[in-house]
């Protein structure tokens, strides 16, 4: 768990985080090294869940090594299908790292949601519906490990 203080909102108790495949921690369906360590390094705090539509069609060899539950998410409607799959976890102990269209709503209904602008850009509706965004997944990941952005960020 990642426990973060945010004045005006309290404290802020992480035991999950969403992680959307495509766009988010992988570009054209690959995830770098440097992202899967960071993410197996995480995943020692807060349980990973990897979601995805498996766009590229390799989701089990990109996700191969990665330290998380993979879910697969069904193409057909998978704004819906995302929502879902976190209602069945505490969306209130929750953070979601996404940038895609089908993200918006899991984005803004967990407790903590961050948008990335990566390589392969972001959709505007998920992107408004997060509570910060930032550059990459890089950086997203940081925040975990330096929780004080955070606290920096969303601070009232």
């Amino acid at each position: 768990m990642i426990g973060i203080e945010i004045p005006g909102k309290g404290i802020v108790q992480i035991e999950n985080l969403f992680l959307d495949l495509n766009g988010t921690i992988a570009t054209d369906g690959v995830i770098a090294p440097k992202i899967k360590t960071m993410i197996n390094t995480l995943s020692q705090k807060v349980k990973i869940f990897i979601l995805s539509t498996d766009t590229q069609g390799n989701l089990e060899k990109a996700t191969k090594g990665i330290e998380g539950e993979v879910i697969r998410i069904p193409a057909r409607n998978s704004t819906k299908g995302k929502k879902e799959f976190l209602q069945q976890v505490e969306p209130s102990k929750t953070a979601v790292i996404g940038n895609g269209y089908n993200d918006l709503f899991i984005l803004k209904e967990a407790r903590l949601g961050i948008g990335v602008m990566g390589t392969e850009g972001a959709s505007v509706r998920a992107l408004l519906n997060s509570d910060m965004v930032v550059k990459d997944i890089s950086d997203a990941l940081d925040l975990f490990v330096y929780p004080l952005r955070i606290k920096a960020t969303l601070r009232r």
